[in-house]
């Protein structure tokens, strides 16, 4: 049986390639501080990567879809009903795995507080953990998509639906240009670079 004919055999696959990589560095104990990056890395792939997808790609592919209604084309029904809902859901509970594992990291190196407070030595840390990212999806990305997809159970009229449009994409924008720095802050800090 072919493990990468199916997605659970793909990620399966990876992890265990993954722990005998992990398990084979360091004389074969590896560690734990490096067991919590590696998920952290892992989740914030798929966050972000999520983030790029939405901006870059759904979103216009939306655009593109409700203009050719009019002329027959399949409109966005398909995406808004099979392909966002589960790609938010992945989005958000990875935006969530990415920010708690990389304060447990932090708090494993023994940084959390001064990362957080923005301390020398551990300042570009506390601008990476954005929490104002995790804050946008929980808060206003994750309720006003609920609404535009009709997952909340309730009924909105076309102003609320528009309105619920422009914050969940304002928020979506915000995340995408804050996960550049966060990027560079997170990247930065693990090979040599600065303090703030």
């Amino acid at each position: 049986m072919n493990p990468l004919k199916s997605i659970t055999g793909t990620i399966v696959s990876g992890i265990v390639i993954s722990i005998i990589v992990m398990l084979a560095y360091k004389d074969g104990s590896g560690s734990a501080i490096a067991w919590t990056v590696w998920f952290h890395a892992l989740s914030g792939v798929t966050w972000i990567g999520l983030l790029y997808y939405f901006n870059f790609i759904q979103v216009p592919a939306v655009a593109t879809a409700l203009s050719e209604v009019e002329g027959g084309g399949p409109g966005a029904a398909s995406i808004n009903k099979y392909v966002a809902p589960k790609a938010l859901l992945w989005f958000r509970w990875a935006a969530l795995a990415t920010w708690l594992s990389g304060a447990y990291a932090l708090a494993q190196i023994g940084i959390l507080g001064d990362a957080f407070m923005l301390k020398p030595g551990a300042a570009i840390l506390g601008v990476g953990a954005c929490t104002i990212m995790l804050l946008n999806v929980w808060g206003l990305i994750w309720p006003n998509q609920k609404k535009i997809l009709g997952l909340d159970g309730k009924t909105h009229d076309a102003a609320a639906i528009a309105k619920a449009k422009f914050t969940a994409l304002m928020a979506s924008r915000v995340n995408t240009a804050l996960s550049i720095p966060v990027l560079l802050s997170m990247t930065a800090f693990g090979h040599g670079g600065f303090p703030l």
